[in-house]
């Protein structure tokens, strides 16, 4: 199930587990972004093959993290199309950091993935009519990232911040401090659209992202309160 969100943006909504993936159809490069989990590729190929774009037309997939609802379809399109991810996150996934990539967890094998582009905070990607700003995120996870257009003053935040300001649990390798300066510094920010990795997408998103600090802070005291901190 697909939809077109505004020129030239379309959110590509797959079954539970996976993920939401976003596609954008730029004016030099097709990108998408998060590729979901491998069991529902069919549901990913048959939203592109509607849109009128091919998997092998795409020029580059980026993932938000390293957990495998977002990545685990990169196995069908690895071999033809350029895989970017956070330097962070990429060291797990091509490494089968089972631990942090929870493949096993939804029944796939972790070996076998690849990256080829290791991205950083703030490197930018010239899209043509899109200029896409990546944005370090870590906290849920140490390699998540947040893809920002300024001009459009959107944000796909993948699982860093939902709507209604919903934050995700921490995993392994992330740190709740880590996530409370995350969300702080994307309240800094102009945004008038949040596109996240999984539910409903926000345009109240001064309040969510104001939400999802407050609910950072009291699950990082409560956490602190459970192991006698």
């Amino acid at each position: 199930m697909y939809r077109e969100i505004i020129p030239g943006l379309y959110l590509l909504k797959s079954k539970k587990p996976s993920s939401n993936s976003y596609l954008i159809l730029g004016e030099k490069l097709r990108v998408l972004i998060d590729s979901g989990i491998s069991q529902h590729f069919n549901f990913l190929t048959k939203d592109l093959k509607d849109i009128g774009v091919d998997t092998r037309s795409l020029n580059m997939v980026i993932n938000t993290h390293e957990h495998v609802d977002h990545f685990g379809a990169n196995r069908y399109l690895q071999e033809r199309i350029p895989i970017l991810a956070h330097r962070y996150a990429a060291t797990k996934i091509v490494s089968a950091d089972d631990e942090v990539m929870l493949c096993r967890a939804h029944g796939e094998d972790p070996t076998g993935y690849q990256v080829n582009m290791w991205l950083e905070n703030l490197n930018v990607l010239d899209l043509g009519d899109w200029f896409l700003k990546v944005l370090h995120t870590p906290g849920h996870t140490s390699g998540s990232l947040c893809i920002y257009e300024p001009r459009r003053k959107v944000l796909i935040s993948g699982d860093t911040v939902f709507a209604r300001g919903t934050i995700s649990d921490i995993s392994s390798s992330g740190s709740y401090g880590e996530y409370i300066n995350s969300l702080a510094r994307l309240n800094t920010m102009k945004i008038d659209l949040l596109l996240p990795g999984h539910g409903a997408i926000s345009e109240d998103v001064e309040e969510d992202i104001e939400k999802a600090i407050e609910n950072a802070r009291m699950k990082h005291q409560l956490f602190l309160n459970y192991n006698g901190g």
